[in-house]
């Protein structure tokens, strides 16, 4: 099985998410995603550990409704390969090994869509990162090699 998906993570989708968590939790009255694409390593290393783990758990409420959004819950996919690129919306310098998509990958584990982000399942995870002024956004593209049936 050769099968891609790709996930596109843009502001219209945070907007839609937004919708659905301000009526979740209608005290809030910041947005839970600043932005289309994962945090820096260099941001959320430096965090205090109450902080990380919160912007953690946002990311992965976010991805695991937006992969249901998407129809992918409980895919269980068993090997892939990922490629992740990063849109970002200005020609500021973004070192390429900064982008690491942990909270991501840990919310499709959570959905379901992939059994684990361990190199058993993941076989290769493929950083890219451009720059798109008009449209930032973050796409995963998910080399389907094996699904559990």
């Amino acid at each position: 099985m050769n099968q891609l998906v790709n996930l596109v993570i843009d502001n219209a989708v945070l907007s839609r998410y937004e919708e659905h968590y301000f009526e979740l939790h209608p005290r809030a009255s910041k947005k839970p995603i600043a932005h289309p694409y994962h945090e820096s390593i260099n941001v959320w290393m430096i965090m205090k550990r109450p902080m990380m783990n919160a912007l953690k758990q946002k990311w992965k409420d976010f991805i695991v409704w937006f992969v249901e959004d998407q129809g992918y819950s409980n895919l269980r996919i068993e090997k892939c390969d990922v490629i992740c690129q990063t849109f970002y919306p200005n020609h500021r310098r973004h070192d390429t090994d900064n982008s690491v998509p942990k909270f991501l990958l840990d919310g499709l584990v959570q959905s379901g869509m992939i059994i684990d982000d361990d190199s058993e399942h993941i076989n290769s995870l493929l950083l890219q990162c451009f720059v798109d002024a008009e449209h930032p956004r973050t796409e995963l593209i998910i080399k389907v090699k094996e699904i559990v049936q």
